[in-house]
């Protein structure tokens, strides 16, 4: 049967996530310990111990959940759980382990675009004051119309009914206070450090083009979709356009879904913590089978 990768994105992660596949299986460890010394700083402590604050921080928690999501798929791969994968897909940093999974590039050269992305990101944050919102209730088009009045814009389309603005702190939070009055069920402040694919972002996004022009990517192993466009990216100028334009642009990932659904896939492995991407996939209304691949019972 044909099967597919889920990677996770930022706001998934928990103090702790990691711990079982690093005590159980070598590779795991192997990658943790090649981090540790990449990174510079006592990253397992933090996956394994916190504080949350830390892990928190996007500079940590970018790199936490491509490791874990990277670890787990090699695992499922040792077991021969994967000979039939046909596509990855990745929610927001979650795409960049999708493409270090398919073999666009290995996991040394992944973890450094990822450490260095998510720099960039906490700088922009800590450059701005900016603030997300999730819209419940919503179709793209009241969405829209939402975003320009208030001046922010589209940052999730993740599933209908659920869509996420994000922009300046103060318009985000006139949008939720009008929110009921446009239609929608209601608005629920994210907890975030900035305003997430948006032009808030901009900064980091002209500075990622430049981090990604000189690395070597090769053509994916299996179908990828960016968040982007929705669609399979092949080439490697093409999935280095659509990382940097991810960085600004709203997350497609119904489309990502619902186009991985397309190709025949119907059962996934969702490598990482918590079951975020089942819960969408539930509101998409696709015949999907998704087995949690976070912790060592998942994958024993």
């Amino acid at each position: 049967m044909a099967v597919g990768l889920l990677f996770s994105g930022q706001g998934a992660q928990r103090v702790g996530m990691g711990r079982t596949l690093y005590d159980n299986s070598g590779s795991a460890r192997a990658l943790y310990d090649e981090a540790n010394a990449v990174l510079g700083y006592d990253f397992k402590k933090i996956c394994f111990e916190g504080p949350e604050t830390e892990l928190t921080q996007t500079r940590v928690c970018q790199p936490a959940l491509y490791v874990l999501g990277f670890a787990a798929a090699k695992i499922l791969a040792e077991k021969e759980k994967l000979d039939e994968c046909r596509c990855a897909l990745g929610l927001s940093l979650g795409e960049l382990t999708a493409l270090a999974a398919a073999g666009v590039f290995d996991f040394d050269t992944g973890l450094r675009l990822v450490a260095a992305r998510a720099e960039l990101m906490q700088k922009a944050c800590e450059a701005t004051r900016g603030g997300m919102a999730a819209l419940i209730g919503s179709d793209r088009e009241k969405a829209e119309a939402l975003a320009k009045e208030c001046d922010i814009d589209l940052a999730n389309l993740n599933c209908p009914g659920q869509i996420v603005v994000s922009g300046e702190a103060e318009k985000v939070t006139r949008a939720a206070g009008l929110a009921k009055e446009r239609g929608f069920k209601a608005a629920i402040p994210l907890k975030v450090a900035g305003a997430y694919h948006s032009r808030l972002m901009a900064g980091a996004s002209a500075a990622y083009a430049d981090v990604l022009r000189d690395v070597e990517f090769r053509k994916p192993r299996f179908a990828v979709f960016t968040n982007v466009t929705g669609r399979e990216v092949e080439t490697p100028a093409e999935i280095k356009d659509a990382l940097v334009r991810q960085i600004v642009s709203p997350v497609l990932w119904e489309n990502c879904q619902r186009a991985a659904h397309a190709l025949g896939v119907s059962e996934f492995y969702e490598c990482g913590p918590g079951a975020v991407l089942v819960g969408f996939a539930k509101r998409m209304d696709l015949a999907l089978t998704i087995k949690s691949a976070c912790e060592w019972a998942d994958l024993a």
